[in-house]
């Protein structure tokens, strides 16, 4: 480890997985190539049909199993950190792998602020993702590091926690989403803080239909509101932004040469991600300003600043570490 990770920092890395046979490899490979040694791994898989287990048992994991009917996020991730020993907890989705092999270090370094209760890292899509996804990636997840931010977003698709708060106050199982977001809320309201590393980057796989980024949002929008009930999102809300962020993203494909063949993609994508929004706030009963623009608002028309390439080599992955 480096002086970038607070001293005697032991981490545990919990997995949540149901049916990732075909991600799963990569992420654990990638976690065996990292330069801090020996995390503990854990996977909590909620009733996996394919070879997701079987290809963990491969690697120095722990495997914790859930019914999938007992399935929430809140409570996959209890049972997982329930399971492990260390003071620092790492969370990763079964399909994301991390790019650098200092990816775990840099999780953990904003810990040396001893107010900083959860960290979260950058997140990017591959060759599969589809063009609005990667507009909303590299809006939520920018190309500069912040050390305390004033509101409570984060995503557990890759991110820490100290093991002490959570002992404190575990994650709502009873939530449809957005877990992460509600821990950090309460986090915040203790005089906690949440940090995010831009350096700690993982590739984050989603290959939903249009119906699944339907469900994902709905759903998404639906723990929102519960989350924070005085807030609204009305017909005209989805209308204007499903405006708004096609334009952008039309704005963004055409400087890529890439209009006409993104079009449809674009509009399908962000069509889905406000109609679930506008269906799930409906159904339930809050945004705060900062966080409505984190959630909804496009990443904006400017030119990409200048970002100085990381210094260090991308891990290689060995393909074949995945079941063919």
């Amino acid at each position: 480890m480096t002086g970038n990770v607070p001293e005697s920092a032991r981490c545990s890395i919990v997995i949540r997985a149901f049916n990732e046979e075909e991600h799963i490899g990569r992420l654990l490979e990638g976690v065996l190539k990292q330069s801090y040694s020996e995390p503990e791994i854990i996977l909590v898989d909620s009733g996996s049909t394919d070879a997701t287990v079987a290809i963990a048992s491969r690697y120095p994991v722990k495997v914790v199993r859930i019914h999938p009917e007992d399935f929430t996020f809140g409570y996959s991730l209890n049972r997982g950190i329930a399971a492990s020993s260390s003071d620092f907890i790492l969370f990763a989705s079964a399909h994301v792998y991390p790019v650098y092999p200092d990816w775990i270090e840099r999780l953990l370094a904003p810990f040396k602020d001893e107010q900083v209760a959860v960290v979260y890292g950058k997140q990017r899509g591959n060759g599969t993702t589809r063009f609005s996804e990667h507009q909303v990636f590299a809006h939520w997840f920018p190309e500069v590091s912040q050390a305390r931010q004033e509101h409570p977003f984060c995503n557990n698709a890759n991110a820490a926690i100290r093991r002490v708060l959570w002992e404190q106050h575990a994650y709502d199982e009873t939530l449809s989403g957005l877990e992460d977001v509600a821990w950090a809320h309460w986090a915040l309201e203790q005089g906690y803080q949440v940090a995010y590393s831009a350096e700690a980057e993982v590739i984050h796989v989603h290959d939903e239909t249009l119906r699944g980024i339907f469900n994902r949002y709905r759903r998404e929008s639906m723990a929102f509101k519960h989350i924070f009930p005085r807030e609204s999102f009305h017909w005209w809300d989805f209308l204007r932004l499903f405006t708004v962020n096609v334009a952008v993203d039309l704005w963004h494909a055409a400087r890529q040469g890439a209009l006409f063949t993104e079009l449809s993609g674009i509009l399908g994508f962000r069509f889905m991600q406000f109609w679930g929004t506008y269906q799930g706030f409906r159904h339930s009963g809050p945004l705060t300003w900062q966080l409505r623009q984190t959630f909804y608002y496009p990443r904006g028309v400017r030119s990409k600043s200048a970002v100085e390439p990381r210094k260090v080599k991308p891990i290689h992955y060995n393909d074949a570490t995945e079941e063919g």
